[in-house]
């Protein structure tokens, strides 16, 4: 029987593309039967796989599966429009899953304004190798086209909520192997308004199989998504943006077939891909010497194991004696890529995999998690309350500047606010903010007044680091370091409650001003401290 047509306006459909994902599908599924927002219908389109997608689906009486013989990620989202009966689409890769909120925030701004052809979030990247994950947000205030002209900024499919009436107008390129979601994009922001928050929407799940690892396709598919474009382009404006965008697919992924080729030669499993060497030295002739001229270790595979590399290059990589490195004398420092005034990011590297410093943060608060339970309190939103403290939480308050956060269970400045009530809460998390409060030690003293005895205060605070380019910089006020974040506290707690720590080297302090993400800079380099180039300072504090 047909839905009324009062419901299908209110109707979300979620459209699961898989190929062989069968055991990431469920998680995936479970994720959207998780949603606060209830009216929604999930499609899974099955294109051609071989392993136990079908099998998983059968679990979900409700599901709807479609098959279709192995045609490509465009074509089983295509079909996934044409099964769809909803006002609205969400496309959700079947090894990612959705947050809980994620169509209840989605469908919330396409309500607000009619025009707007989708919207997009922020998003959460899980590195499945190593269990680590990173917030991708960032806030966008300029065009959305020549943004996106300049770089995926979106980033993540599942963050996006469609209208179902746009795709009178486009379907996905199924000449695209790759960035098909990216070609999209532009093709609907040139024509039509967007909305872009930076509300956390799903998760990114990397790991091994992950098509966009392929990073010499992923190159080539992006600059002829960007490519298809040029015919558009109206202004100067355009035409700079687009030129931008060339420039930024070809050095970002140079940068990332040079660090695969180098993670591959440490590792001994080589086997090159002629293309990616080739790209190197097309589009990043630095890259591209310092791969060939790597001071290995002598190459313990056979000469077979190489697949038509160069001669000249085998001669280069395989048959050097690794030396110790030593400093370079005065004026013959090499900066490569650090040859620069300006940085990668502005954006503190979340569009580059994600900020440095969080890396320090995450780790602080997983080594408090047990700690984080009860009731607790979190500024701006309750993220890390969730995640650190899970079912251990029993009561999650938000508190927030002002009322355009309706998650907020408090409004008001933390330096000012005797609406909190004294003794309430078990935990406070308090991470990056108190460098954007005036009279940070009244902010403080109203952390200690609210505890409850026995209840710790978690702070992560800047030490080195450059100031916010977007809105929060107007309100960037300080920056701190161990001894100043220990003074402080003793104002307010007993000494032996305290716990002050700090993270950071030289070359991650350098690496972070520059804007670089974490997958740019090795675990073993971010796990080496240096008290002298603090980039975090991290409090612990009992009441």
């Amino acid at each position: 029987m047909p839905l009324p047509e009062h419901l299908i306006k209110q109707l979300v459909s979620v459209i699961i593309p898989c190929y062989n994902h069968g055991k990431y599908l469920a998680h995936a599924i479970d994720s959207v039967y998780a949603q606060s927002y209830r009216f929604f219908e999930v499609i899974v389109v099955d294109d051609g796989s071989v392993d136990n997608t079908k099998e998983v689906c059968g679990k979900y009486p409700e599901v709807r599966y479609v098959y279709q013989e192995n045609l490509g990620l465009s074509a089983a989202r295509n079909t996934g429009v044409k099964n769809a009966k909803g006002e609205y689409l969400v496309f959700l890769d079947a090894d990612d899953w959705l947050l809980e909120h994620a169509l209840e925030h989605n469908i919330g701004y396409l309500k607000s304004d009619t025009r707007a052809a989708f919207v997009a979030g922020g998003y959460q990247l899980y590195y499945e190798p190593e269990d680590k994950t990173w917030l991708i947000q960032q806030e966008i205030t300029n065009d959305y086209y020549c943004e996106l002209l300049e770089g995926n900024f979106i980033g993540m499919h599942a963050a996006v909520m469609y209208r179902h009436w746009i795709f009178k107008y486009f379907s996905f390129n199924t000449a695209l192997r790759y960035c098909e979601d990216y070609d999209m994009y532009l093709q609907i922001t040139r024509l039509f308004p967007i909305f872009y928050h930076t509300n956390l929407i799903a998760v990114y799940r990397k790991h091994d199989d992950n098509m966009s690892a392929n990073y010499s396709g992923m190159m080539d598919y992006a600059l002829r998504a960007l490519s298809f474009q040029k015919k558009n382009l109206k202004n100067k404006a355009e035409r700079k943006s687009y030129k931008k965008g060339k420039n930024y697919w070809r050095s970002y992924y140079s940068r990332k077939i040079y660090d695969n080729l180098l993670g591959n030669l440490y590792a001994g499993e080589v086997v090159f891909d002629r293309k990616e060497i080739e790209i190197l030295k097309k589009y990043n002739k630095h890259l591209y010497k310092k791969f060939t001229n790597q001071p290995f270790q002598k190459y313990e595979g056979k000469r077979k194991d190489i697949k038509k590399l160069p001669m000249n290059i085998i001669r280069k990589v395989f048959f050097r004696i690794k030396k110790k490195p030593k400093l370079p004398k005065v004026k013959k420092i090499d900066l490569g890529d650090l040859e620069r005034t300006s940085p990668f990011s502005t954006q503190f590297g979340y569009d580059r995999g994600g900020p440095l410093d969080r890396y320090y943060i995450e780790n602080f608060l997983k080594t408090y998690s047990p700690q984080i339970k009860g009731r607790v309190l979190e500024i701006g939103d309750n993220a890390y309350t969730m995640k650190f403290g899970g079912d251990e939480v029993t009561e999650s308050d938000v508190l927030h500047v002002d009322d355009s956060n309706p998650r907020a269970t408090f409004v008001g400045d933390l330096s000012n606010a005797p609406h909190i009530p004294s003794d309430s809460f078990d935990c406070i998390v308090l991470t990056q903010t108190l460098q954007l409060i005036y009279d940070f030690k009244a902010a403080i003293a109203t952390c200690h007044r609210i505890l409850k005895t026995g209840g710790i205060l978690l702070i992560t605070v800047p030490g080195i680091s450059h100031i916010a380019q977007d809105g929060w910089g107007k309100y960037w006020l300080w920056s701190f370091t161990d001894a100043s974040m220990q003074r402080l506290m003793e104002e307010y707690f007993s000494l032996e409650n305290i716990s002050v720590n700090t993270y950071g080297n030289v070359k991650v302090a350098s690496a972070f001003l520059y804007g670089m993400g974490l997958p740019e800079i090795k675990k073993r380099d971010m796990d080496i401290h240096d008290p002298h180039y603090q980039v975090i300072v991290s409090v612990s504090a009992i009441k």
